[in-house]
């Protein structure tokens, strides 16, 4: 059974950078996305970036020029890195895998707050 653990989140001010991590265990597809997603209160739950194995990239506009996604297949980790950020980026974030072939699979979420 495949497994997605998030560690990085916390809280700081606004401007300031977080690294989020999610390590997939279990039997992996090696053909895949992994990505992230967050949820604001109140609000829907949206994309924010996902990357192909190959590693073909996507983001949402809000993310754009502020946040990076990379991942590692050896580890099968995958990896934001967000900068600049805003008390609207307050969410939970969430980790999803998409095996080819497969059902998603979902993290449990972490939790990043933005003060201003």
């Amino acid at each position: 059974q495949v497994q997605l653990v998030e560690s990085g989140g916390g809280l700081l001010q606004a401007g300031g950078s977080l690294r989020l991590s999610c390590a997939a265990s279990g039997s992996i597809s090696r053909f895949n996305h992994m990505g992230w997603y967050r949820q604001a209160p109140g609000k829907q739950r949206e994309l924010v970036a996902v990357i192909s194995s190959s590693g073909t990239t996507h983001y949402a506009d809000s993310a754009k020029g502020r946040f990076t996604i990379s991942r590692d297949n050896a580890k099968n980790t995958v990896y934001l890195q967000m900068n600049s950020l805003k008390p609207e980026d307050t969410a939970v974030y969430y980790c999803i895998l998409k095996p080819l072939g497969a059902l998603d699979v979902w993290g449990k979420g972490t939790l990043v707050t933005v003060s201003s």
